[in-house]
């Protein structure tokens, strides 16, 4: 098939785009800074109407992953990416006589600060999301998934809290707070959260094109499936990273309020660099967030094939080798 992946030039969205190339696909990536992947290239923003329209075109299937993932920024920012954006790719997409839209998007959609335990995909909420990030997605994937266009199946694919190897995103973060000496645990720590390897969340996203007219209008969430307490896996990915693990804690009442506090401080200040805490990170890292993967796996039949803890050597591998 020939298939447009947005947004190769991250983590997920270039593993993907590989994941493809290796089962022989026609892959064209758009993104705004080069992939460095050996496939067709369209360097553009999401937000370019006109390059849109030139790289859907003769596509076969779209992927798309492009998104504002800051956790600071204007809504206005966030919609015009996320939204609008992922609007004006649909149309594109269906002019292109595009068969298929896989729009991955995030368990936030559905996250209005209660635990998650053991369940699947919930209704996503824009209204009771907790980040202009997770309201963005969650309109962006309600409006994919209500598309009626018996021509092109959409599905909507959620991996929760990916990481890997050259993870710029979680991984990145935690390192630096860690080597910082300012990460610490929200509370006690014993919170469940699911995690995913990036090669298990790529092959399941791949999974969902092509099994993408039996999941029609579907939202799946993909995870490894292992849940672990969050201090334990805080202190896994740092000890991995060779970075010193967290020892210090701080409540939730008062890393929320600290979050509200730097919020507004970012957003006087317009300071591009990330803020240490926010309301959302606070009640992510002391709230359990773990998934029933029984659907997703038997509807894109597919299971990860790497553990955690196989993952976690190759983050060490990885690290120790830079």
């Amino acid at each position: 098939m020939k298939v447009l992946v947005t947004g190769a030039s991250g983590l997920l969205g270039r593993t993907v785009a590989q994941a493809l190339i290796d089962r022989a696909h026609e892959v064209t990536v758009m993104q705004r800074r080069p992939s460095g992947l050996a496939c067709a290239e369209v360097l553009a923003d999401i937000r370019d109407r006109s390059a849109i329209h030139a790289a859907t075109s003769a596509q076969d299937a779209v992927i798309h992953l492009a998104a504002r993932v800051s956790p600071t920024g204007s809504w206005q920012e966030f919609s015009d990416v996320n939204v609008a954006g992922t609007r004006d790719l649909v149309a594109a997409s269906q002019s292109a006589g595009v068969t298929g839209f896989v729009y991955v998007s995030s368990p936030a959609v559905a996250s209005s600060g209660a635990a998650h335990i053991g369940v699947g995909a919930l209704p996503a909420d824009p209204a009771n999301t907790k980040s202009h990030y997770a309201r963005s997605k969650a309109q962006a994937e309600l409006f994919v998934l209500r598309l009626d266009d018996p021509n092109m199946a959409v599905a909507a694919i959620r991996p929760h809290l990916v990481w890997g190897p050259g993870d710029e995103q979680l991984v990145a973060r935690i390192v630096d707070r860690a080597a910082s000496g300012t990460l610490r645990l929200i509370g006690s720590g014993a919170a469940l959260v699911d995690s995913t390897y990036v090669d298990n969340a790529a092959d399941a996203i791949v999974a969902a094109l092509d099994q993408i007219d039996v999941i029609n209008g579907r939202a799946l969430v993909v995870s490894n499936g292992e849940p672990r307490p969050v201090a334990e896996l805080l202190r896994s990915l740092c000890d991995a990273a060779g970075v010193p693990k967290p020892t210090r804690s701080v409540s939730p009442v008062a890393a929320k309020s600290i979050g509200a506090l730097v919020e507004a401080v970012w957003a006087i200040g317009r300071t591009a660099k990330d803020p240490p805490m926010t309301r959302f990170l606070a009640e992510q890292l002391s709230t359990a967030h773990w998934y029933d993967q029984r659907e997703t796996r038997t509807l894109l039949r597919w299971v990860p094939a790497v553990s955690l803890d196989e993952g976690l050597r190759r983050l060490r591998e990885h690290s120790t080798s830079i």
